[in-house]
């Protein structure tokens, strides 16, 4: 009785908590590792767990937005595909006319993400949300980046129509994604938590050809 009230114990607390955290690709973890390719045909993929992922909600321009962007510190994007700020910290992705996502890759998301943005919304018209738990991020890069997406993605991934630093909602294979490139051999995908083994198992499969192996 005392071991398990002890157990019950270490994990009710914030730390004990945490501990228990499993992001939904975690399990892939050594498989992603293993695909890695190197050399002139490289391309890895892996798992961004945990970042801070704060959906927005303001008619760009208005009082919403404003206070929006001063606990930002950073401006809302001002049109289809765009993203303002840094891709290494925090940044702010377009996802519609009123819509934005709110992504820090430098911070682990903590209980309370969103309540500085939504305090500053108190009275005003717009909407602040803790999304880090509705989609993970998946960060796929090196020279082989592009062709392994191109073998599924509903976008036109040419650097003239999608050049770094730009963010559209798209598909990969049959799964809905958020596509971010950031850097010019590097990007970011963003697929619902409850896709996200499927979407690692197709890229990986697609990542097979670069190393002469096929996943299995």
């Amino acid at each position: 009785m005392a071991e398990n009230t002890l157990t019950h114990a270490s994990t009710s607390t914030p730390a004990g908590l945490e501990a228990l955290r499993t992001s939904p690709a975690a399990h892939l973890a050594e498989a992603m590792a293993a695909a890695t390719v190197s050399g002139e045909r490289s391309v890895a993929l892996r798992e961004v767990a945990f970042a801070v992922q704060l959906g927005l909600r303001a008619e760009p321009g208005s009082a919403s937005a404003a206070a929006l962007e001063a606990v930002l510190g950073l401006p809302l994007p001002a049109g289809y595909g765009q993203i303002t700020g840094d891709p290494a910290a925090a940044h702010v992705l377009w996802l519609g006319p009123d819509e934005f996502l709110a992504v820090d890759v430098s911070r682990r998301q903590a209980p309370g993400a969103a309540d500085a943005s939504a305090a500053a919304l108190a009275g005003l018209p717009g909407q602040a949300v803790d999304l880090s738990a509705n989609r993970t991020i998946l960060e796929l890069s090196g020279a082989s980046a592009r062709l392994v997406l191109e073998k599924g993605c509903h976008a036109d991934l040419h650097p003239r129509s999608f050049p770094v630093n730009t963010a559209v909602s798209t598909q990969v294979g049959p799964v809905p994604v958020v596509l971010h490139r950031t850097s010019e051999r590097g990007y970011r995908l963003y697929p619902r938590a409850s896709f996200a083994d499927y979407l690692v198992r197709w890229l990986l499969d697609a990542m097979s050809e670069f190393s002469g192996e096929e996943v299995r």
